[in-house]
């Protein structure tokens, strides 16, 4: 690492400090605050084998100069700051840009000014937005709307400490006593101890352009390509206000990232990996999954348009339709089956409906064989966005009649291997730090009572908590959780089913009376996949499908004691 000293236009110095190969895509990294320079350390640590990071103290913060005058602290005044930086350590050619809270903002101010034009390649913005499109944002909230007036209230609610800036005195006392840092640290956790002379100057930075901007905005467009990583747990700063901005940024992506305000100390890996796809695309590589799922785009667009999605089970049925329907939305599809002609049937299929897709032999009761999948998919395809765990398996008759081998079996394939799914997809998900979706399968008998499915409901009643339980867990991480609970679908598996407790003759017979019974009911499998789609989105704890499911669901919370009696009718096939 080398220092130097960059002279701005006023004759403020400025600290800065360079990083990494001279030839290699220079990227400028600009602290917000009231933090300087080392915030980024562990993000330039990520960065600096593949670019060239420059690191600068803002004025009023670090080692660089802090004039007193508030009138130094405007948003002109630190873009011609950023100008003087990038002429210094790159007189020609293009940069990229980092930036994070009161550097973003100030950012903003270059990207879609005049001072850099022509001199800037990518803009990656946390957690900090341009005060003229903050300004717009708030007048377009005011038309009457219930999501827009949440909006707005949310965001007034995380931005009380602005209107709090601008009391002469107590703020500077506040922070000389250490209240503000204390509040900082309760507010996000990964915030660090800040220096109170950083934090006194940096008053100065709200109280010259938070009203006038915010008051009388003047929003301007990008026009290069900007990428939002917004945290979802940011107490200052609302996901809304970060990334309703398309109007004014043609080539925008956006980002929902897990984490505080200080996501950029907390996870810096996550910060500088997504930097590095956008700087990558620019400098001519490909175009990355994450940056095309995230790219905003129009409303036509379709609903999971390069989304990645996994489906256990997919072979046939629920599975299979589920399958096509994700692809018919733009998905690209990953399918898996223990039997490798109906998969590669699927595969076929998929791909006649233009997606990318893929099959693998797995079974999904092995969880060693489940863990190695997982790997190979994230090796070969990435992190998928979302998870269906379908693969299933049907066994009827009464409990003194199965025997521990058929408990085993089909706890093996219906419990088991929705846990083997969650367990390998959810710690890749929470890795990757964007959120996802895991869908188990479940089923109407898991809320039904009934003699004649002990254990296919006793595995689909666990599968169905299962699945509320890890809701809970994993909603921190902005992965939601769905359980899926069709009733009685046309598929398969009727066919399949084993009935326990009776010689191969009457099995079969129950299998084809089963089969002309659902055959009847013609609620295909294509109907479920279209509420499993629809639950993804809507991010629906439980959803049930056919009519038959949603009735039953209704009656075991309001009257459990008719299913009961129910229960005990007599209903063999």
């Amino acid at each position: 690492m080398s220092h130097t000293w960059v002279t701005a236009s006023d004759g403020v110095r400025l600290s800065v400090r360079i990083s990494g190969p001279d030839d290699a895509p220079t990227v400028v990294l600009v602290h917000g605050y009231p933090d300087d320079g080392s915030m980024w350390d562990g993000v330039v640590a990520e960065l600096t084998g593949r670019f060239r990071a420059v690191v600068y103290d803002v004025r009023g913060a670090g080692e660089s100069g802090k004039p007193k005058g508030r009138r130094s602290y405007k948003l002109d005044q630190l873009a011609q700051d950023l100008a003087a930086v990038v002429e210094a350590v790159q007189p020609e050619g293009k940069v990229h840009l980092l930036a994070h809270d009161w550097g973003s903002i100030q950012t903003w101010h270059s990207v879609t000014g005049d001072e850099l034009r022509g001199r800037l390649a990518s803009f990656t913005s946390v957690s900090g937005p341009s005060l003229d499109h903050a300004g717009a944002w708030f007048r377009a909230q005011m038309r009457p709307s219930p999501r827009r007036l949440k909006h707005a209230v949310t965001q007034f609610l995380h931005s009380g400490y602005i209107v709090f800036f601008q009391i002469p005195l107590l703020p500077q006392l506040l922070w000389r006593v250490g209240a503000i840092g204390r509040l900082m640290k309760a507010l996000d956790p990964s915030a660090e101890k800040p220096n109170v002379s950083d934090g006194v100057h940096g008053l100065k930075l709200y109280r010259a352009n938070m009203l006038p901007r915010l008051s009388r905005p003047m929003p301007r467009s990008a026009e290069i390509p900007v990428q939002v990583l917004a945290p979802t747990g940011d107490a200052f700063v609302s996901t809304p206000l970060q990334t309703e901005i398309a109007r004014w940024v043609p080539d925008l992506r956006v980002r929902r990232i897990t984490g505080g305000h200080w996501v950029t100390r907390a996870k810096p890996e996550l910060i500088a990996g997504a930097a590095a796809e956008l700087i990558d695309y620019v400098e001519g590589g490909e175009e990355s999954r994450g940056l095309k799922r995230s790219r905003v785009r129009d409303a036509k667009t379709r609903k999971f348009a390069n989304k990645l999605v996994v489906v256990t089970g997919a072979g046939s049925g629920i599975g299979r339709a589920t399958a096509l329907a994700f692809a018919g939305e733009g998905a690209d599809v990953v399918v898996t089956d223990i039997n490798p002609e109906a998969a590669k049937e699927t595969v076929n299929l998929l791909r006649a409906k233009g997606s990318v897709a893929a099959e693998y032999i797995v079974d999904s009761s092995d969880g060693d064989a489940v863990g190695r999948f997982a790997k190979q998919v994230r090796a070969e395809h990435g992190v998928p966005d979302i998870v269906v765990n379908n693969a299933g398996i049907g066994m009827s008759g009464p409990f003194l009649d199965t025997s521990v081998a058929d408990w085993e079996k089909v706890i093996d394939v219906n419990l088991w291997g929705v846990i083997h799914g969650c367990r390998a997809f959810a710690e890749q998900l929470v890795e990757r730090g964007e959120g996802g979706h895991i869908v188990n399968l479940a089923s109407m008998a898991a809320y039904m009572p009934s003699k004649i499915l002990p254990a296919y409901s006793t595995s689909k009643s666990a599968v169905l908590m299962l699945s509320e339980c890890l809701r809970a867990e994993l909603a921190r991480e902005n992965i939601a959780v769905t359980a899926i609970c069709p009733g009685i679908v046309h598929t398969n598996i009727t066919g399949s089913t084993r009935f326990v407790g009776v010689d191969k003759q009457e099995q079969s017979r129950r299998q084809k009376a089963s089969t002309k019974i659902y055959g009847k009911r013609n609620f295909g499998p294509e109907k479920v996949a279209r509420d499993i789609l629809r639950a993804v989105e809507r991010n629906t704890a439980v959803a049930p499908s056919t009519p038959e499911a949603k009735a039953v669901l209704v009656l075991s919370r309001l009257t459990p004691g008719l299913l009961r009696t129910a229960a005990k009718l007599d209903v063999t096939p």
